[in-house]
């Protein structure tokens, strides 16, 4: 399971230099270091959304999934805590990905 923790901070609409067109998110990982995050990926499991971010900077490291919450018509990516729903997600990841890698 992910080690980072949520922190909602940048959306589509920050004021930072980026990219046009992309969403980035800065995450504290846990120990207390940002990365700034670019959503690549997003897809639905039993009726919740999840993110694929990777780091900006580090374009080699891994993906980290979070799932999407909304709450007052803002969305949250907030940490996937519970065992069974993270080896769900992921396994469902994967295979979205080997199906993509196919079609290419």
């Amino acid at each position: 399971m992910s080690d980072d923790k949520h922190e909602h901070v940048h959306g589509p609409d920050c004021d930072h230099d980026h990219e046009h067109g992309e969403d980035v998110f800065i995450v504290t990982d846990e120990n207390g270091k940002e990365h700034e995050m670019v959503m690549v990926y997003t897809f639905e499991s039993q009726e919740q959304a999840y993110a694929v971010l990777l780091d900006r900077n580090d374009p080699e490291a891994d993906g980290v999934i979070f799932r999407i919450e909304e709450e007052n018509e803002e969305a949250f990516l907030v940490n996937i805590e519970d065992e069974a729903e993270w080896e769900r997600v992921v396994v469902l990841y994967n295979e979205l990905v080997a199906q993509e890698s196919e079609e290419v």
